[in-house]
């Protein structure tokens, strides 16, 4: 394979973290994953974005940005490959849905200050699934303060994600993941480590499930 630093990205419920496990494993990588559990801001925010939205964004880019940059840097001679289950950007994604434009130009400059000094992946895995399948996932890892997350929301952060990927020339594997079950059907996981393998131009490149 020729990618050397990939990230998994998705929608809340989406199953990145699961699939990053299993590709990890299957091509001994290093792993990255995103520490959300610590964010202090995360249960005040569901219960009241406005006023929480902005002290959660900060939060999240400043932490994302130190474990990517920590890890990043690390050489790792027995590893060459590094899978993230976050997309750096992810931060500006949720903070354009979260935020009100005055405050959402403000954490523009501090994301664009900082986001240039990051690597970018090699090729982004998106995996999309409708509404009603991430409604699923998330009652299914039961998170308390995930419960009561509305529809709306996960379709514009659905809808940001995809505007965004469409807008940059970022190589894509965009994954239908309306059925998929990693850990359930073996089949799934082999469509993306096949998909993975193949050579790509940049922009998007569709892969369905079986």
């Amino acid at each position: 394979m020729n990618h050397s630093f990939i990230t998994i990205e998705g929608n809340i419920g989406a199953g990145k973290t699961t699939l990053s496990h299993l590709l990890s494993k299957h091509y001994n990588t290093r792993l990255i994953l995103e520490e959300f559990a610590d964010n202090p801001f995360l249960p005040k925010f569901y219960e009241n974005p406005g006023q929480y939205a902005f002290p959660l964004e900060l939060f999240f880019m400043a932490e994302r940005f130190k474990q990517l940059k920590e890890l990043l840097q690390q050489k790792d001679m027995f590893q060459q490959i590094t899978i993230s289950d976050y997309l750096f950007t992810k931060c500006l994604l949720f903070a354009k849905v979260n935020l009100p434009d005055d405050e959402f130009r403000l954490y523009q400059r501090l994301f664009d200050i900082i986001h240039q000094q990051l690597i970018k992946p090699d090729i982004l895995v998106y995996l999309h699934a409708p509404v009603k399948k991430l409604q699923a996932n998330i009652k299914k890892r039961n998170r308390s303060y995930e419960q009561n997350i509305p529809d709306e929301y996960l379709f514009n952060i659905q809808e940001t994600y995809t505007n965004y990927i469409k807008q940059q020339n970022i190589t894509t594997i965009f994954v239908d993941a309306s059925n998929a079950d990693f850990l359930g059907n073996p089949q799934h996981l082999q469509v993306i480590t096949e998909a993975l393998e193949r050579d790509y131009e940049d922009g998007q490149h569709y892969v369905t499930l079986p």
